[in-house]
């Protein structure tokens, strides 16, 4: 089982941090070639990552390129030195249904000219426009290799013309709108940053916040902020004792050839079960049992 709680953005042209990205203990680090890499620099933190890529591992850290936007002069040659170092997915900016098909098409290609089987190469697909937004269920059915869509949110409030603000507000609807698009396509959907680097307080919130809209993890723009939001994605101790009480419920229940049972006097269907199976699940994934 991938978790993705945290996906820690790193820019392509800190040598140090590439070396380093695997120590921080995000689930996912995106290296990233577009807003943290100044326009001279491009050229340079593409080649920084390629030697990163050959050189180094990462061990379980599930490594993303971020490519520079479709409508840019820099995305052919990020989509072409990247996809031949076969990452673990590249990360779409902008993404609409007809810039996921382009890319779609060429790592098709890629893929073709490198003898592997296609769709090795994953894609996230990174909604940050209010077009995005609207588009986001045909933008994930456009392409298979589409694993999990991830909320911009400077970038969308920028295009709504407004402030990003604390508690989010301005992106309730664009929130529900992605979670609604992934749970029906069963794929991750994961937050956009909390930008103050500063605020614990303010991160945990707005990701227990998230959570309980069902997002499946969160971006995090600096390592500091990964403990907090692993926390808050993790299941409690008191989650954990619940789900196994379920699940013991459950296994006596079909002992006695029970189609229905209750636990503490609530009635446990099947949407019950299921929560705490992937509770387990989770809790195992991440060591918390064994």
């Amino acid at each position: 089982m991938k978790l993705r709680r945290s996906m820690l953005f790193m820019p392509g042209n800190n040598p140090g941090m590439l070396q380093t990205a695997h120590l921080f203990g995000a689930d996912s680090v995106i290296f990233d070639l577009e807003d943290a890499v100044a326009l001279t620099e491009k050229d340079a933190a593409r080649v920084l990552i390629s030697n990163a890529l050959k050189t180094l591992t990462y061990g379980d850290t599930e490594v993303v390129i971020r490519i520079n936007p479709l409508s840019s002069p820099f995305a052919a040659d990020d989509i072409e030195v990247m996809a031949r170092l076969v990452p673990d997915a590249i990360l779409l900016p902008k993404a609409t249904p007809e810039d996921m098909a382009i890319l779609d098409n060429r790592l098709t290609e890629i893929e073709k000219e490198l003898g592997i089987e296609n769709g090795t190469i994953k894609v996230h697909a990174l909604v940050e426009t209010a077009l995005g937004i609207e588009t986001v269920s045909e933008t994930i059915a456009t392409s298979k290799r589409c694993i999990a869509v991830l909320l911009g949110g400077e970038d969308l409030a920028a295009d709504y013309g407004v402030k990003r603000t604390a508690n989010s507000d301005e992106l309730f609807y664009a929130r529900t709108k992605l979670i609604n698009a992934a749970k029906a396509a069963k794929i991750e959907v994961i937050d956009t940053p909390f930008t103050d680097t500063n605020d614990y307080e303010g991160l945990a919130k707005d990701s227990i916040k998230a959570k309980s809209l069902g997002f499946t993890g969160k971006l995090a723009i600096n390592p500091r902020q990964i403990d907090t939001i692993h926390e808050s994605y993790s299941p409690s101790a008191a989650d954990i004792r619940h789900a196994t009480r379920v699940m013991a419920a459950k296994e006596e229940a079909e002992a006695e050839g029970l189609g229905v049972f209750s636990l503490d006097g609530k009635m446990v269907d099947l949407p019950i079960i299921n929560r705490a199976i992937q509770t387990l699940e989770i809790a195992k994934a991440i060591g918390l049992i064994s």
